[in-house]
C-alpha cells in the first residue's frame, strides 16, 4: 500500500461515520464504479455512462469526492484542453470493495429493489 495513503486510511477506519459520509448519495457509487472499469474518463462520457445523472449533480458529486480524496481531475493540454477524470490511488482501494457490492447486488436481485425503497413512509 501506498504510504502517503496510510494516514488517511487510519483516519477513515477510526471513524466509520466520515467514510459512510465520503461515499453516501445516489451517485457516489455509480460514479466510482464507471471510473473503476473505464479509468480515465471525460466528463461527458461520464454522464452518458450513468442513466438519469444531471450534469450538474455529476459535477457536484465529482467536486466532493475531489474533496474526499477519491476522484483527481486532469486537464490534459493538447489542440483543445480536455479534462478527464480518474480514481486517485485511495479511489482505487476501493475497487475490492465494489466489486463485493456488485457481487452481493447480482446474487440478490430480487432484494435489490433501488433508491426509491428507501424513501417510503413506513406507518
Amino acid at each position: 500500500m501506498n504510504q502517503k495513503m496510510r494516514p488517511a486510511l487510519d483516519a477513515i477506519a477510526a471513524s466509520p461515520d466520515h467514510m459512510i459520509k465520503v461515499l453516501e448519495g445516489r451517485w457516489k457509487l455509480p460514479i466510482l464504479l464507471q471510473l473503476s472499469r473505464s479509468g480515465a474518463m471525460r466528463f461527458s462520457d461520464l454522464a452518458r455512462s450513468i442513466p438519469n445523472i444531471s450534469k450538474r449533480m455529476l459535477t457536484q458529486q465529482l467536486k466532493q469526492m475531489q474533496a474526499d480524496g477519491l476522484v483527481r481531475r486532469l486537464i490534459l493540454d493538447g489542440t483543445a484542453t480536455r479534462v478527464e477524470y480518474q480514481l486517485t490511488d485511495w479511489g482505487r482501494a476501493l475497487r475490492p470493495s465494489l466489486a463485493s457490492l456488485v457481487e452481493w447486488a447480482q446474487k440478490c436481485p430480487g432484494h435489490v429493489k433501488g433508491p426509491a425503497t428507501s424513501h417510503r413512509k413506513v406507518d
